[in-house]
């Protein structure tokens, strides 16, 4: 399954096989630290705000698709709340990838991540350092990157499948 997480409200872009797609859809709380999502309920956020099963639609994806308006090289605050929601998806144990501590994955799944940034006048530097956080990402999810892509506007996303 791919998961789609959009900060645009009329997401129209074509998308084929099975998916999801979290959009904002009412008030979206922020993760509050509690790691409630890791020892109360298991992948499963314990703000009931309509977010709370993100970790576990990550657990069931192959493909993690953002959509976002760029903001600094990063997503918007929205999509960034999404992901934070999803913390869930990794186990509060850790382990040494790449030489690094990461924390380990919860699911069996490995996931590819897209990042598709929106915006007039995306800089080189903003560019490199989406490409540095995906990078991040992958580590942190023990995925990988499919693809990191930019488009002037959200409308552009129109014509393009995902």
């Amino acid at each position: 399954m791919k998961l789609i997480i959009t900060d645009i409200e009329n997401f129209s872009a074509l998308i084929s096989g099975e998916h999801k797609v979290i959009k904002p859809n009412g008030k979206i709380r922020h993760c509050i630290g509690c790691f409630g999502c890791w020892v109360k309920t298991p992948g499963k956020c314990v703000l009931q705000d309509g977010y709370a099963e993100t970790g576990g639609d990550m657990g069931k994806c192959t493909e993690l698709i953002l959509v976002s308006r760029c903001c600094y090289g990063s997503v918007s605050p929205f999509v960034k709340m999404v992901q934070d929601r999803a913390i869930s998806y990794i186990h509060p144990d850790f382990v040494i990838r790449k030489g690094e501590m990461h924390h380990k994955r919860r699911y069996q799944n490995v996931i590819a991540l897209s990042l598709h940034l929106y915006g007039e006048n995306i800089t080189d530097i903003e560019k490199e350092t989406a490409r540095e956080l995906m990078e991040a990402n992958a580590d942190n999810y023990d995925g990988l990157v499919k693809g990191v892509y930019f488009y002037q506007s959200a409308e552009e996303l129109e014509g393009v499948v995902l």
